[in-house]
């Protein structure tokens, strides 16, 4: 049969009504391809692979706890012992001139204030800075060779908090529930809990959800703040409060219907039924006064410090919320001040004084989570991590006693779900200065969580202004010798 659309010549007779039919559909398909991608389902991305909820492969780790230390804790003084820092104390740096950092000239190498011990069955060197933590090295599986893109803190907490050093990426937490969600329906799948002196320096651009759906961004709340505007209304029964709710449904829905694809307002919706919910569970959760005596020594909710109290009840909280469904917790310690050291652990000045005054703040309860998840069974599938934005240099500062930042080579380390215990891996310098072995940065240490939570981070991704985005950008490599 003859192609109506051609002349008898060959010549196409393409006509108007046929031309402006087919630039319609065309731009109905550029359209309908817009809209499936914001909605997750072109091939590639995660949805159309996979159904949001299931992982790539078969995960080790149901859940995840990262205890985040803002200011950068230094790796010399706790979990990375060098001899040859020791032996050379108070002489220059070799190789280096006139060595300047972030604030400035530094002086000579400096040993830690804090002697180093073996610990455990494994002889692992760990500093007396933080002898509860020490206590348990053989859980932990340590990367001493991080790197960072980064010398400054707030872009140093993005980078670690999202992989990148700008605000607006979403974080390690939001890519976890979006790829997983929660394992309840009365909790969020991510959680945020800031220290009890405050935020850190970036504040909740650490836990937000960027670009993603506004739904996986991490809810902020602690032990002792309860979530706000969460209870019901004085005067108002439960009954007309859920008629009420049940009233709002039908009318969300019916503005959704009429505003399809807007993942705003999706997420809007959903996190105000997500906070209906929560009106019963998060009390409960957040109760920790049915917690035994036992519980209560082990996290030193009665300590004489009142601010070591608040961060065993922060770690306490921590602890329930897992064991109830949720998918990620991130715990802060140390918040943003004015005034180096104050409340965190950028230890700048007086590194000896600020440290002592930290180190119980942080070791005591963090301690007692490790041993509580592992009591508890948990730590079987609980992916326990350790973080710190960057290191601190291996000299003092030029007329001070403490040590300014370096993100040429710092720790981290990770306990539980899938990983080794009692293993180091990567190494820094002789002084501690720079990754020299196996060196790794953010976005391997990303991957490698990742993985552990069953997710191929290089298929992790979400269509963001004509990119397909993800976690790791175009990097990151599993750390496949930590694996178990």
């Amino acid at each position: 049969m003859a192609d109506p659309t051609l002349s008898p010549g060959g010549r196409c007779l393409l006509d108007r009504r046929r031309f402006l039919g087919g630039m319609a559909g065309g731009l109905g398909g550029i359209a309908l391809g817009a809209l499936l991608a914001e909605g997750r389902l072109l091939a590639g991305d995660l949805a159309s692979e996979h159904p949001p909820g299931i992982p790539h492969h078969p995960p080790r780790a149901k859940r995840v706890v990262q205890i985040f230390c803002t200011g950068a804790l230094s790796q010399l003084d706790t979990w990375d012992w060098k001899p040859e820092l020791e032996k050379r104390h108070g002489q220059p740096l070799p190789g280096v001139d006139k060595l300047v950092t972030f604030q400035g000239e530094n002086g000579n190498l400096a040993r830690s204030p804090w002697a180093f011990r073996p610990r455990g069955e494994s002889g692992k060197m760990v500093s007396d800075l933080l002898p509860h933590l020490a206590e348990l090295a053989d859980e932990m599986c340590f990367v001493h060779s991080l790197t960072s893109k980064t010398n400054t803190h707030g872009p140093g907490e993005m980078f670690l908090s999202t992989g990148f050093t700008t605000e607006g990426f979403p974080s390690l937490g939001a890519w976890a529930s979006y790829a997983l969600g929660a394992e309840t329906s009365d909790l969020p799948a991510y959680v945020a809990i800031p220290d009890p002196r405050g935020v850190p320096q970036q504040g909740p651009a650490n836990w937000a959800a960027g670009f993603l759906p506004a739904i996986h961004q991490g809810t902020a709340f602690n032990a002792d703040k309860p979530i706000p505007h969460l209870a019901r209304p004085a005067g108002l029964s439960e009954g007309d409060d859920r008629a009420a709710r049940d009233f709002l449904k039908v009318l969300n829905d019916d503005h959704l219907a009429r505003y399809p694809g807007d993942a705003d307002l999706s997420a809007r919706i959903a996190s105000y039924e997500l906070a209906a919910r929560m009106q019963l569970r998060a009390p409960e959760v957040s109760d920790l006064s049915g917690e035994g005596p036992a519980t209560r020594e082990l996290y030193g909710l009665d300590d004489a410090n009142p601010l070591t109290a608040a961060f065993g009840r922060n770690c306490l909280l921590a602890r329930r919320l897992l064991e109830r469904g949720v998918r990620f917790v991130t715990l802060y310690n140390g918040a943003f001040a004015m005034g180096e050291g104050a409340l965190n652990w950028d230890g700048h000045r007086r590194i000896k004084s600020d440290y002592d005054r930290h180190g119980p703040i942080l070791d005591r309860p963090a301690a007692a989570l490790l041993r509580d998840l592992k009591s508890r069974g948990l730590l079987d599938d609980t992916l326990v991590l350790w973080t710190t934005e960057f290191g601190r240099m291996p000299t003092f500062q030029k007329g001070a006693e403490g040590r300014d930042h370096n993100p040429s080579g710092f720790t981290a380390w990770m306990a539980g779900a899938g990983v080794k215990r009692a293993f180091s891996f990567g190494a820094t310098d002789e002084f501690g200065h720079r990754a020299v072995e196996n060196v790794v940065d953010v976005h391997d240490f990303h991957a490698t969580i990742l993985h552990l939570l069953g997710l191929d981070h290089t298929r992790l991704v979400y269509y963001h202004n004509g990119a397909q985005r993800r976690l790791t950008d175009v990097h990151g490599r599993v750390i496949r010798d930590v694996l178990a």
